[in-house]
């Protein structure tokens, strides 16, 4: 049997970063078994749903990597590959749903009550046989027992989650459903409602919720929750994909920065862990960074360039050998992108402004430190690297100070930070004359 799962999102503003690793958990299933990976919406609730909730969406799987083997063709579409299918889309699919309710109706398994159709739910306990948590036996609760029937379409024919659920996940061949642990509370009346249909359910296995670092529910108000958050703010997609698979499976070797191809190879279900995982926002931080160090120079000026055109500065107005010569002095600096424009955003700038801090480490005695340093850089033959830190050392000798004393107020007058790429190669990215001129606009500050 050849395995086939789905994600099944519901498009009501937001994709969730729990929602987004239940995807990637069954993206990886998919990959791993050589099986097929659905995507459907949930959109039956119209009041809830919008078609920007679904661009999120949408484009949140594809900033992962997450793409999707089946669906229906898009209109542009001019060929059947996976890049020209969209998502299932349950809102489309209404007639299959009227068609099963009309089943039910004629064996006798659901009848019509104040306009609305109900599903005669079983009075036996159900087992539900899960491939994460364990066999679970479900019995009615004492308020269940009085009327354990539940609707499966609304007095104005709207279709109900569980129906609609289980329906698309019998009529698209689901053969897995890997999901929340949340959902468990569900399961019974879908696996009633599979059996009314004269069929076994699907394989299920609830995976541990994401928790914040506290141990609390994560909420949409959280920071973190959403997964535009990452992509706003300078992470790597790649890295979150990792972090993402760690929360909640673990590899036999337990490893914890692992490339996508060992990733596919290695996951599977029995590996997924029962308790509940803590969103640690340090070690994603940590792991991002990793990344970025081995990312390579294309990728790294990709996302930086992006970043600093978010953070309005605009890399187009510098010559691309300059663009690269900056971005490579950040190189390996980084832990998210979004530090790039306070770490290396001096470059990009015309002028650099100075703050408190900045003005008092330009003042002074400093202040005739760096005048010193700016002519002895104007005089300077070989603005490189090399011959700028021989020359500073050498003025600092001959003023009778340690080379701290010199570098401080040098990094301040052309960066406006304390802190940041090595002092010699940004001075030689920056060049003489504008060197000269932030050492000028210093000294008058």
């Amino acid at each position: 049997m050849s395995v086939r799962v789905r994600f099944a999102p519901s498009p009501t503003g937001y994709l969730h970063i729990g929602g987004a690793r239940t995807a990637l958990f069954n993206w990886l299933y998919a990959r791993r078994t050589g099986g097929t990976f659905v995507l459907r919406v949930e959109d039956t609730d119209a009041a809830r749903n919008s078609q920007a909730a679904v661009d999120v969406i949408l484009d949140g799987l594809r900033w992962l990597g997450l793409d999707w083997d089946e669906g229906p063709l898009t209109a542009e579409a001019s060929s059947p590959s996976k890049g020209n299918r969209g998502p299932y889309f349950q809102s489309q699919r209404k007639e299959t749903y009227a068609r099963r309710v009309e089943v039910l109706l004629s064996r006798g398994l659901a009848y019509e009550k104040d306009g609305a159709v109900r599903f005669k739910m079983t009075r036996d306990p159900v087992l539900i046989r899960d491939l994460v948590v364990g066999d679970v036996t479900r019995a009615l609760t004492d308020r269940e027992e009085v009327d354990p029937d539940f609707v499966i379409m609304r007095s104005d024919g709207s279709p109900v989650f569980h129906f609609v659920n289980v329906v698309d996940d019998l009529e698209m061949g689901i053969t897995h459903v890997i999901r929340g642990e949340d959902h468990l509370s569900n399961t019974s009346k879908h696996v009633a409602l599979f059996r009314a249909f004269g069929t076994e359910p699907p394989k299920y296995a609830h995976i541990p919720l994401i928790l914040n670092a506290d141990g609390s529910k994560m909420s949409k108000r959280d920071t973190g929750a959403a997964l535009t958050y990452y992509m706003e703010n300078g992470y790597a997609p790649e890295a979150v994909l990792n972090y993402l698979c760690l929360l909640g499976w673990s590899p036999k070797d337990g490893r914890e920065v692992i490339p996508l191809k060992e990733l596919i190879a290695d996951f599977d279900l029995p590996q997924i862990l029962r308790h509940n995982a803590r969103f640690d926002h340090e070690k994603l931080k940590w792991m991002n960074g990793e990344y970025l160090r081995a990312m390579t120079p294309d990728r790294f000026y990709e996302m930086s360039t992006q970043t600093l055109a978010r953070a309005g500065m605009d890399t187009n107005r510098f010559p691309a050998a300059y663009v690269k010569a900056a971005l490579d002095t950040c190189m390996g600096k980084l832990r998210i992108f979004s530090e790039l424009p306070g770490y290396g955003g001096f470059y990009f700038t015309e002028r650099v402004e100075l703050d408190a801090e900045a003005k008092t480490a330009v003042s002074g005695e400093a202040h005739a430190r760096l005048a010193k340093l700016r002519s002895a850089f104007a005089e300077l033959g070989d603005f490189t690297a090399s011959g700028l830190e021989s020359t500073l050392k050498d003025t600092a000798k001959a003023v009778g100070v340690k080379n701290g004393l010199m570098v401080h107020p040098a990094r301040f007058a052309c960066t406006g930070r304390g802190s940041g790429p090595s002092l010699y190669h940004l001075l030689e990215v920056l060049g003489r004359e504008r060197v000269l001129a932030r050492m000028d606009a210093a000294l008058k500050a």
